[in-house]
């Protein structure tokens, strides 16, 4: 049997091409390679198509996207190797100049993308041109793989470039079946969601630059107090650089209900940033609020708060933000203001999940809120 693949006798890794084994050569060093009738594994995502080498990639693949079925293309996409080496690009162009000296250059186009599912990326507030090269490059599969791919190339320097390709290969793949209005609304939760998360390790990076230069200045003023003459800035580590806030290109979304409760939890805690004790009591009162009523929707006594109650004034009510908190947790005012009140209809279980996450994030981040 013809051999399939090229295996690299030191780390046993498996190449299509004698190209991919002289790249796999000049990363590694590794020099010793072996004809194989072991096919390159590929297992392709059924959800948006795609590729995976190994079992370790697409194992990543489904803790990155939640997608766990895939199609066993390997007997498919085994080809006999060729052990030719591939000609310089020069040499090509020669070839194909000689071949044919009085062609003229081919002529490159939008390539075509499924019309639906771009006007459906278009809603979503992704420029044309963006959306069309998601399309073209995500195999214009799906609206799903699409926005995948925008999320993952958001910071490319020709993300909003239109893409260009030969006339003749320009053949758009059957585009599978568009997402529900109602998908599509997740969908744009999803992408809002992985701008937030992004924005919060950012910010995180952001806190820790701070504390780092306030410890600076810190030894800096110790230095003067005993005297010593400042130190050497030559001598001293270079300051790593400020981390700079990065534009998101993701399109901008009215503010969420997760986002506004982190929004309120961030004013209690700015506000109080010299009094630890107390944010922690108000974060901790407001999650026990929120806990009483998602595991006893039908206690009233847990649905009705008295504002005038000195323990909660003292734990929460005079804190800014914590009413406005209760309240997108689904409380509203009643009895002229004087107790805030959540009817047993309005209880929604997923709000009050959503309102604990942002607690518990809140209170277990040592940088939340520190900017």
């Amino acid at each position: 049997m013809a051999g399939v693949s090229l295996k690299c006798g030191d780390c046993g890794t498996l190449l299509k091409s004698v190209e991919e084994a002289q790249e796999h050569a000049e990363l590694t060093k590794h020099a010793n390679f072996v004809e194989s009738t072991e096919a390159v594994l590929n297992l392709v995502c059924s959800s948006c198509g795609k590729p995976c080498r190994s079992k370790t990639e697409s194992d990543l693949h489904t803790k990155r996207t939640g997608h766990t079925e895939f199609v066993d293309k390997t007997s498919e996409a085994a080809k006999p190797i060729s052990l030719e080496a591939p000609k310089p690009e020069k040499d090509l162009e020669m070839e194909e100049a000689g071949g044919d000296s009085s062609s003229q250059q081919e002529e490159m186009i939008v390539p075509e993308v499924n019309q639906q599912l771009l006007s459906e990326l278009e809603e979503m507030g992704f420029p044309k041109e963006r959306a069309t090269r998601a399309l073209h490059f995500s195999g214009n599969v799906s609206l799903e793989a699409a926005a995948n791919w925008i999320v993952e190339h958001e910071n490319d320097p020709d993300i909003d470039q239109m893409p260009l390709v030969p006339a003749s290969s320009n053949k758009p793949e059957a585009a599978k079946p568009s997402l529900t209005p109602e998908e599509i609304k997740q969908k744009q939760q999803e992408l809002s969601l992985l701008a937030l998360r992004k924005a919060e390790k950012e910010e995180e990076q952001r806190a820790r630059e701070k504390i780092r230069q306030k410890l600076e200045e810190d030894k800096a003023e110790r230095r003067r107090k005993l005297g010593l003459p400042p130190e050497d800035p030559a001598a001293a580590k270079p300051s790593a650089p400020p981390v700079e806030e990065k534009k998101s290109f993701l399109p901008v979304r009215p503010a969420t209900k997760a986002e506004q409760m982190r929004e309120c939890l961030r004013t209690i805690k700015q506000n109080h940033k010299d009094d630890d004790a107390k944010v922690k009591m108000a974060f901790n009162t407001l999650l026990t609020f929120a806990k009483n009523v998602a595991t006893n929707p039908n206690g009233e006594k847990f649905r009705k708060i008295r504002l005038t109650n000195p323990n909660f004034q003292d734990r929460v009510g005079k804190l800014k933000g914590s009413i406005e908190f209760l309240q997108l947790c689904g409380f509203e005012k009643i009895e002229g203001g004087e107790f805030l009140y959540l009817p047993r209809e309005k209880v929604d279980i997923a709000v009050l999940h959503s309102a604990g996450s942002e607690l518990n994030s809140a209170i277990n981040n040592p940088f939340f809120g520190v900017l």
